[in-house]
Order: C-alpha cells, then structure tokens, then sequence
C-alpha cells in the first residue's frame, strides 16, 4: 500500500510564483519553509523574497549609467501561505543572510527594511551574473 504522505517540494531556494494578493503574477524564491505551521500560522506556509519591479531590458548601445540604471529591481519580502504559491521546477541559489532576512523582520519596520535591502542586493548581485534570466523577466501570460 502507497503512504500517503506527499513529497516535501517547497524547499528554500526553489522558485514559486505568488497567486494572490498584491504580488500576484510575481516571481519568488522560498528563503525558509514551515510545512506543519507554527502557533499564529496552523497552516503550511513560506517566507518568500520575490521580485516587485523587475529590471528592464538592456541593449549594447545604451551608457554604462542608464544600463546601471535600468538594471535596478524592487523586491518584496512576505509570509505566503502554500495554497497561495505555485511551485516551478526551477531553484535559483541566492544565498540571503538569514540573520536579517527572518520572521522577526516583520514585526519591526526598520528590520522590515533592512530585510528587503538585504533581497535587493543579492538579487541584483545575481542579475549581473548573467545566470538565471527566466528568474529575472516579467511572467508573460
């Protein structure tokens, strides 16, 4: 006989698209999941750091400073619940610093900040890498 128990797929590191909300039709990547929930959330959930505002397209002839410029990305940091994230096959490996990046983050606004500082700074880090540039476009649908 088959368990019942489903695989645990929604791990840090993979990247989910936000359903619902004001991030809706966005892309993330789960910083640290709680399948069982904890007291305030009985219910299996993730924090997530997505992007907000992704960076436009850049082409050869443009100056170093619009490039920079247009290479910029605002990003969100968020508890989702699970039944709010679609998970996708792909895993982007951006290391955020866990001290900052954590769910004592949303109680206080400036650490709230300092989080959401933290999110840019490594995605943009990615971005000019070169690597993961699905990660980094608009979902079109």
């Amino acid at each position: 006989r088959k368990s019942a128990i489903m695989g645990r797929f929604m791990k840090s590191g993979k990247v989910v698209l936000v359903l619902s909300g004001r991030f809706a039709g966005r892309k993330a990547v789960i910083v640290k999941n709680y399948d069982e929930g904890n007291n305030e959330k009985p219910y299996g959930h993730a924090l997530v750091a997505g992007i907000d505002r992704y960076p436009r397209i850049v082409t050869k002839k443009m100056s170093k400073k619009k490039v920079t410029q247009r290479s910029k990305i605002k990003t969100f940091v968020r508890t989702y619940n699970y039944n709010h994230l679609m998970p996708t096959r792909y895993t982007v490996d951006v290391t955020l610093d866990k001290a900052s990046v954590n769910k004592d983050a949303f109680k206080d606004p400036s650490k709230r900040r300092k989080a959401r500082r933290e999110a840019k700074a490594r995605f943009e880090e990615r971005y000019k890498t070169g690597k993961h540039k699905w990660f980094f476009q608009k979902l079109r649908f």
